[in-house]
């Protein structure tokens, strides 16, 4: 098998990509105890089923990505402790950020994203996660937040489907449990209009269900009932691509509780304009470096944030660009 595909089937890695990370660090296998170490060169290597793996560094694979090295070390610089908080995960993708926040104690994180379906499954099965999708960050309100976790908690009550055979109550009488007003029509024609009315009403509720439009009901999903929405978090952190952290900025602060810490990865080749970036998507000039932190300090003090500190990551971003944390916490 593979090795990179080996390595996330035998659960040292979340992704193949994390494999492949593992694998530049240092993987090696044998078949028996005794054996000698075979090395992996190259992601295709075959690793036999069975065998018994060590990974020479096993850094990467602390978290679901290795977002979550960026900001473990962005914690550690900041002096930041999340244990017992409820946080706010923005751009929350796979989970990298997450998990980090979960293994340093954090009792609750809400995370959201404008694309769907990425959420690694372990966290996803977390009672401690709530992962919204479909939600712009630019766009979030508190109102809108609720509703996404509300979306994210509950499930769809199926409706009963209609006995085509033996249609339910066609008279206006057998609706009402058998009770009319003493000016009802009982006459044939009226009945055969309180049948066309039914029959009208059933289709029209069958086009609703082929077109998506009928109403949806829902609920909680079973253990889900206690799970604390409010938007009003200890802590916020994020980590968003391909838009401004000028746009997000302002919609994050009205989520902050007094006083709560704000720590956002801040990737320069979003903060700047086209002709700035260099080939290949990288910021090479130091003096840009500034340009960026300044605009995000102006920022920070326009939407009632204090910085009070600014941190390079503890990794590159992985096509190697450098990268920052803003620490500010609501003025």
């Amino acid at each position: 098998m593979r090795a990179d595909v080996f390595l996330v089937e035998a659960g040292h890695a979340a992704t193949r990509s994390q494999a492949q990370r593992l694998i530049a660090a240092g993987v090696q296998w044998r078949t028996m105890p005794l054996a000698p170490w075979t090395q992996v060169a190259k992601n295709g290597d075959d690793i036999p089923a069975g065998a018994q793996v060590q990974l020479l560094d096993a850094s990467e694979a602390k978290y679901i990505s290795r977002g979550g090295l960026k900001l473990e070390g962005a914690l550690a610089a900041a002096g930041l402790q999340v244990s017992g908080l409820r946080c706010l995960d923005v751009g929350q993708s796979t989970g990298g950020f997450t998990d980090c926040l979960l293994q340093a104690g954090a009792a609750q994180v809400i995370g959201v994203d404008v694309g769907h379906d990425q959420l690694h499954e372990r966290l996803k099965s977390d009672p401690r996660v709530v992962g919204v999708e479909g939600l712009n960050a630019r766009a979030m309100t508190a109102e809108s937040l609720v509703q996404g976790c509300e979306d994210a908690l509950s499930e769809v009550i199926e409706e009963q489907e209609d006995n085509d055979t033996q249609p339910q109550a066609p008279y206006a009488w057998m609706r009402n449990g058998g009770m009319v007003d003493e000016d009802y029509d009982d006459s044939e024609d009226a009945k055969e209009q309180d049948i066309e009315s039914f029959k009208a009403e059933r289709a029209a509720k069958d086009k609703a269900r082929a077109d998506g439009t009928a109403p949806v009901e829902r609920r909680r999903k079973p253990g889900t009932e206690d799970i604390d929405i409010t938007p009003v978090f200890d802590f916020v952190t994020g980590d968003v691509s391909f838009i401004s952290l000028t746009l997000i900025l302002p919609q994050l602060v009205p989520l902050m509780g007094p006083g709560a810490p704000l720590l956002m990865l801040v990737k320069p080749q979003f903060e700047l304009q086209p002709g700035q970036i260099g080939k290949g998507g990288i910021v090479r000039d130091p003096a840009l470096y500034a340009e960026v932190e300044q605009r995000i300090r102006a920022c920070c003090k326009e939407v009632g944030l204090k910085v009070v500190g600014w941190y390079d990551s503890a990794i590159e971003g992985g096509d190697g660009n450098r990268e920052f944390f803003v620490h500010a916490t609501k003025a």
